[in-house]
């Protein structure tokens, strides 16, 4: 890995800007931006300029403490000159590197040590302390798990092909993958590759979709010609995972408070070939109301802190504060109550959310049963980053009266 290429240097520089000091922009999108921008950048320069970026978000903290100072928008050239010599990483000496005192920076890296565990980690120090109360010793190594970069996975859709097939298939395309032990649907990438641009991709083999992720699907259990509803669909990585296991017969109702998330689901279930599913916008509680104990199988994939995907959202670590993590929690039990309503008596629901808290989990789901007690939990699950994948957690509830 090295940055000898002035062009790609203020790629870097303009995308961490946007990323850190615009509102509402995130990291993977900005990313995206950037790179179809400069189209004429080869996959090695696009691939410099992904993991440098994602570097430097992962790493912000660690990095303001070699600089000796926040980032601002106006030392940003100064961030990446202290990720470079952490990561020593060969770079040139670009006009936007003059005037930066790299001796400071250095005499830091040698000394090799940090003063706390929140720059140790690159987290905000509210955070290590919720991670310590929360999940007590186990935390650091939930962290530096979370500090790693994620790896590609893909799920087959078996409405289309199975995963030797897809493997053969991009093979065929110059892309390395692999079967994954224990999930029967998932393929991983040998190394990072753009396989947006596959043929594959395009006659809706697979989708991108975390093993973790994939649990889910299976969790809940469902079978050909039942009605099942996804209450928090947003673009449909799960939908569409449910689709192809019920082999597209029965019916999903696909629900979402964002009509935009809706679009992108049916424009993706098109390309799946699935088309047992139904989009319906949440504009008022009527669209609940009209599905009560009308649903076989549940679906919350209810909206979290995020804290088990930063690994490929390291941004959100920096977005993100403990109000809002009390806000979210509220949101959550709120959820758990009105849509819990949409499931028949004999029914089954799954409560997910792509978190590692114990708070916005397990406890959430006792809080609901001590409350509802027309339901009872089967079982649940927890996966946490260190296992390799995202940290999600799962719990499946049958509505008993």
């Amino acid at each position: 890995m090295e940055l000898i290429h002035r062009n790609l240097a203020i790629g870097i520089h303009d995308a961490l800007q946007e990323t850190f000091f615009e509102k509402n922009k995130y990291a993977d999108k900005v990313i995206e931006r950037l790179l179809k921008a400069n189209r004429k950048w080869g996959s090695q320069d696009r691939a410099v300029v992904s993991e440098i970026f994602y570097n430097i978000i992962r790493w912000k903290k660690r990095l303001e403490y070699y600089m000796g100072e926040g980032v601002k928008p106006n030392n940003i050239y100064k961030l990446i000159i202290a990720y470079l010599l952490w990561s020593k990483t060969n770079y040139k000496k670009f006009e936007e590197f003059d005037g930066i005192k790299i001796a400071d920076i250095l005499t830091k890296l040698k000394k090799n040590t940090v003063p706390t565990k929140a720059i140790e980690h690159s987290i905000p120090e509210w955070l290590a302390e919720t991670l310590e109360k929360e999940l007590g010793a186990s935390w650091e190594r939930e962290m530096i798990a979370l500090n790693e970069q994620a790896p590609t996975v893909l799920r087959a859709n078996s409405l289309r092909t199975t995963t030797k097939e897809l493997i053969s298939d991009l093979s065929d395309e110059g892309v390395v993958s692999y079967p994954v032990k224990g999930y029967p649907d998932a393929v991983q990438l040998e190394e990072k590759k753009n396989v947006f641009l596959t043929t594959a991709f395009k006659e809706g083999l697979f989708e991108v979709q975390d093993a973790s992720s994939q649990k889910i699907g299976y969790f809940l259990d469902v079978k050909e010609g039942q009605r099942v509803v996804d209450a928090c669909a947003g673009a449909g990585g799960k939908t569409l995972h449910l689709a192809a296991l019920m082999k597209n017969k029965g019916q999903i109702v696909a629900l979402d408070i964002f009509e935009w998330k809706l679009a992108e689901l049916k424009r993706r279930a098109k390309r799946a070939g699935a088309h047992n599913i139904e989009t319906r916008m949440i504009s008022d509680n009527k669209v609940i109301k009209r599905l009560h104990e009308k649903a076989d199988r549940l679906l919350i994939d209810a909206p979290c802190s995020g804290l088990g995907v930063l690994k490929r959202n390291p941004d959100s670590k920096w977005k993100i504060d403990q109000d809002f993590i009390d806000r979210i929690k509220k949101e959550q039990q709120q959820i758990l109550q009105d849509y819990s309503k949409m499931l028949k008596k004999g029914g089954k629901m799954v409560y997910a959310t792509c978190s590692i808290l114990p708070s916005e989990n397990n406890l959430q789901v006792d809080e609901f049963i001590k409350n509802n007690p027309g339901f009872k939990m089967i079982k649940d699950e927890k996966v946490m980053p260190s296992e390799g994948y995202d940290g999600f957690y799962m719990a499946l509830i049958e509505r008993i009266s």
